[in-house]
């Protein structure tokens, strides 16, 4: 009987309670608790709680208890299985060399569907890192590095913010340095989010704050960019891992460490085939235009190039993209109206940032081919004179809605439309110095601001605005055009003074794994029939998807 069985644990834990210095003689005792996680719903649960507590005492039965409680962590009843996931890290109090295999155990229950359950393992893991980092860095480490894909993904998104959480208290420099060694082994073999959760605690670490460190992050950015393979611009994994990796890099760029391979693989790689990527953005990019975003990387990248042999066609490419959205100006017809061309504004803005940047060193580089240079003002001239009317456009719409506050957001957007005006209008005039003299300085329109000036302090004092989080396209207009800002005039049942905004939602993602998978070690199983359980080891690790 189950009273029967909860009578005898008690008994047993009043003969192991009372035993004081003389408790390692009643193995038997401790042995009849351990064999009651084989009982009743309550006989494992109180079972748990007394394995815990006398666990230290009983040396020779100690695996066979860890294993009593790994086998309630399985059981098909949430209650059995959270008492168990509770009272795991007790076992580790005193016995330090159980941290590792009971952290590996509880890091593969991080994969329950159950809520509750899932914030009483969490809890347990960080009870354990708070008492024994060393052993609990080395449990989660191994199984993210032998682990399948679902392990690695839930033990990742759980460590990396946990880990900083902790503080530099308990992430000691000698703990830092133990988890950046771990992470560059996980780097070996990793897939697009992986890589991205890992760069995430590499640059918390102190292996970012140093030259050393910042010069170390670029390599590994620069191999898992794969700069050295030919681009294919329809192939979405070539896409994510050329653009949004390299991006990982721009924090630490400085004229100690140059962007010059990242912007070389892009204007000799990208650039030519700009026109092959995709230009619709698919649903699960989040409404990014990958056309635009390879176009914002060069210009973030762009001020730390070094100029070197393959300049002069870096230019000649970055040129040819210009004159791709830089139509001729027509030969006028008297008596008919000219129609707008639409430009694509914010493509014009990152492409004169990057040709202001690598030029402005060494203005022969742009002067040497004085027909080309001619034809490239000309359009820009033209480019220009429309500008003018589309700014003013977009000053009538702000101006019209200046006290709205429904409009506030909307009003805010289009400050940032008018900053890439202001931008492209500044570079435009670099143009036209005799010679050419790019001395301005620019910042790009969908990066914040440095300047503490509220957004229509900054417009009223040159058109601009301020800046809002990189990749927030902006559209003028009914076409809805993804490319950011655009312009065109006169369009068919639109009233002029409607905007049409569509911010980025949720995150773009195709299947992206780096290199080839590797095989699972054996693990114990877990899952007991519920929901969210299942193997955790084993098989090959599947495609996963790139997030950013």
């Amino acid at each position: 009987m189950s009273l029967d069985k909860i009578e005898i644990l008690y008994r047993n834990f009043g003969v192991l309670a009372d035993a004081k210095d003389k408790i390692s003689e009643h193995v038997e005792e401790y042995s009849e608790i351990i064999g009651a996680v084989k009982g009743s719903v309550n006989d494992k649960k109180l079972a748990s709680q007394f394995i815990t507590r006398f666990f230290k005492h009983f040396p020779t039965l100690m695996d066979q208890a860890i294993e009593a409680l790994f086998d309630l962590c399985e059981d098909e009843d949430v209650s059995v299985r959270k008492q168990a996931i509770k009272d795991l890290p007790s076992l580790c109090k005193e016995n330090n060399e159980y941290t590792s295999k009971v952290t590996d155990i509880l890091g593969q229950l991080l994969q329950t569907i159950d809520t509750t359950e899932l914030s009483v393992v969490q809890s347990s893991i960080m009870t354990l890192c708070k008492n024994d980092i060393k052993g609990a860095l080395k449990g989660m480490f191994n199984l993210i590095e032998i682990s399948n894909s679902p392990v690695r993904e839930k033990c990742l998104k759980f460590l990396v913010p946990k880990i900083k959480m902790l503080g530099r208290d308990i992430m000691t420099k000698e703990m830092e340095e133990y988890a950046i060694d771990q992470c560059k082994k996980i780097l070996r073999n990793v897939t697009g989010d992986e890589f991205m959760q890992i760069m995430d605690l590499l640059a918390w670490s102190r292996l970012s704050q140093s030259l050393a460190g910042q010069k170390e992050l670029v390599e590994i950015i620069k191999h898992h960019a794969e700069l050295s393979k030919s681009f294919d611009p329809t192939n979405p994994e070539d896409v994510d891992r050329s653009i949004f990796c390299s991006l990982h890099c721009v924090p630490y760029l400085c004229s100690a460490i140059p962007s010059t391979p990242f912007v070389s693989f892009l204007c000799e790689q990208v650039l030519p085939k700009l026109d092959q990527i995709p230009e619709t953005p698919k649903e699960e990019s989040g409404g990014l235009d990958n056309q635009l975003e390879a176009l914002k990387l060069l210009a973030e990248l762009s001020p730390f190039y070094v100029i070197h042999d393959d300049t002069p066609q870096h230019i000649t490419n970055i040129v040819d993209c210009l004159f791709a959205l830089l139509p001729t100006p027509p030969t006028s017809v008297e008596g008919v109206e000219e129609t707008e061309p639409e430009f694509k504004y914010s493509r014009i803005e990152a492409l004169l940032y990057t040709l202001h940047h690598i030029v402005k060193h060494d203005v022969e580089l742009i002067c040497k081919d004085v027909d080309r240079l001619k034809e490239l003002k000309k359009r820009l001239q033209y480019m220009a004179r429309w500008s003018m009317a589309y700014v003013k456009r977009l000053r009538e719409v702000l101006k019209a809605g200046e006290n709205d506050a429904d409009k506030a957001a909307e009003n805010k957007v289009k400050l940032v439309a008018l900053k890439t005006m202001a931008n492209i209008n500044t570079m435009v005039k670099e143009f036209f110095h005799n010679p050419p003299a790019f001395k301005a300085t620019i910042t790009l329109s969908f990066k914040p601001l440095s300047e503490k000036k509220s957004a229509l302090e900054e417009s009223a004092a040159n058109g601009g605005g301020v800046g809002t989080k990189r990749r927030a396209p902006i559209s003028f207009g009914d076409r809805g055009d993804r490319d950011g800002v655009s312009s065109a005039k006169n369009r068919p049942g639109v009233d002029s003074k409607n905007r049409i905004y569509t911010p980025p939602s949720g995150k773009f993602s195709t299947n992206l794994s780096y290199q080839q998978s590797r095989e699972g070690g054996g693990r114990r199983p877990s899952g007991g029939g519920r929901g969210g359980g299942g193997g955790f080891r084993g098989g090959f690790r599947g495609g996963r998807k790139w997030r950013y």
